[in-house]
């Protein structure tokens, strides 16, 4: 790499700090989205993130990309940890059914893509790495043209006080105000019950339940990943030409079947495959739930919703990781075709997906207003864990091989596999001794 530093500090140039600064910044994003909304949360951190991108790609030194990068991650986080919060004020009940996931697809089909598009930015020697930072700088362009052009306000504590100082204004009566307004609570409490609820409800099951298993989800996906394709790819620096002795050599396509790291990163659309068949859950899972609200009564307002119907994806899903693994661990041969461990990375891909959605749906619908303050504690744990993996993997890989390595993952992954199903046996007594999380009580 042009700044002649070894793998492990390109690795953690390019993947691991840009993770960690994601994890950190999940603790200010989303208890501003919940304070000032979501609009501004998302344009302001929207146009920091273009500025440290910029500054990324034009970084003279691997200490200056390191910085830059952390704050990339930093204010880039608030799209994912802040739009768990947007779904929840923008659906209904049964409408998130079939929303979330059409969000989590394109959420994770971006990043799984990102290598597919610049599979041969810097291999081919026409581009240089540096444009792996030029292009997410331009498609972060065309998104806040999107922000600014369609997006509107959904927080509805918000749009209450926007509602009330309107009033106010027309009428000349300050007695339009919030409830909160109405306590006449101070600029102090409000922020030390915006920014300390993330900490509270880090503590409920459910959250630490899911917090465990997308940690564990993430370190899999990020050490497996390091095999897959280079790790300083994967977010920002995409290699050099390099022969076939050279160290970054990665294991488990381009090693064992000799292809190039163009072609390499293009086998990550079988990964996209894989998260795209959770589509085929959708309509299953939507005709349960309706099936459900409706034999309940429900009047519309999701109140008599069987929380627990959002662990479906879950359910479906979460075997599918463990045996992927062991799949593509155990068939990753030259003597055996390359579609085999192609077939198990879809399997995975589906695996992962499904997990993330139920996470992300049981959470929202079991804390609803405070959705945001939950996942918060799940983003900063996941992304910790796995920014340090990236540059733990490919020793591993070294050391242990594709297939000990593959084997050790599906493992980890098989030992969180019942949370799911414990949940949803046990979830509804969970949530009754909570405080914060919806129950039928409440």
């Amino acid at each position: 790499m042009d700044f002649g530093v070894s793998e492990v500090t390109e690795t953690l140039g390019g993947t691991a700090i840009y993770l960690i600064g994601f994890g950190v910044g999940a603790l200010l994003c989303s208890p501003l989205s919940e304070l000032l909304g979501r609009y501004p949360v998302y344009l302001g951190t929207l146009i920091i993130f273009g500025i440290w991108i910029m500054a990324a790609a034009l970084a003279p030194n691997i200490g200056a990309q390191i910085v830059f990068r952390f704050l990339a991650g930093f204010f880039g986080s608030a799209p994912l940890t802040v739009a768990g919060g947007s779904i929840s004020d923008i659906w209904t009940t049964k409408e998130k059914t079939w929303a979330f996931p059409l969000f989590a697809i394109s959420g994770f089909g971006g990043p799984i893509l990102g290598p597919v598009m610049a599979a041969y930015i810097g291999v081919t020697g026409v581009l240089s790495w540096r444009w792996a930072e030029w292009i997410i700088l331009i498609t972060d362009g065309l998104v806040i043209f999107l922000v600014v052009a369609f997006k509107e306000e959904t927080l509805a504590p918000r749009l209450l006080k926007y509602k009330a100082h309107y009033f106010r204004k027309l009428t000349g009566d300050d007695r339009f105000k919030t409830a909160r307004e109405a306590k006449g609570e101070s600029m102090g409490e409000v922020l030390k019950g915006s920014f300390t609820r993330p900490f509270i409800l880090c503590i409920e099951p459910i959250v630490l339940s899911f917090t465990l298993y997308l940690t564990v989800i993430y370190i899999v996906l990020f050490t497996f990943l390091d095999g897959y394709v280079t790790s300083s790819s994967m977010l920002g620096f995409v290699p050099m030409k390099r022969s076939l002795t050279d160290d970054r050599y990665t294991y488990i396509f381009e090693m064992v079947y000799g292809i190039n790291s163009g072609l390499t990163y293009t086998i990550f659309v079988a990964l996209f495959v894989g998260v795209l068949l959770d589509l085929v859950l959708v309509p299953i899972v939507y005709h349960q739930t309706k099936k459900q609200l409706s034999r309940d009564n429900d009047d519309g307002s999701g109140k008599k919703l069987d929380r627990e119907s959002r662990l479906l994806f879950a359910i479906y899903g979460a075997p599918t990781i463990p045996i992927g693994l062991f799949w593509m661990g155990w068939t990753d041969y030259s003597s055996i075709s390359i579609w085999s461990p192609i077939l198990a990375s879809t399997m995975i891909g589906f695996g992962i997906i499904s997990i993330f959605m139920s996470a992300y749906m049981y959470i929202i619908d079991s804390y609803e207003v405070y959705a945001a303050s939950a996942l918060t504690f799940v983003a900063l744990v996941r992304y910790l864990a796995a920014g340090g993996m990236t540059v733990v993997g490919v020793p591993m890989y070294k050391n242990l091989g594709p297939h000990y390595t593959l084997t050790i993952l599906a493992c980890i992954s098989a030992a969180v596999v019942p949370i799911p199903y414990a949940l949803y046996k046990w979830g509804t007594k969970v949530r009754a001794k909570s405080k914060y999380a919806i129950s039928p009580g409440k």
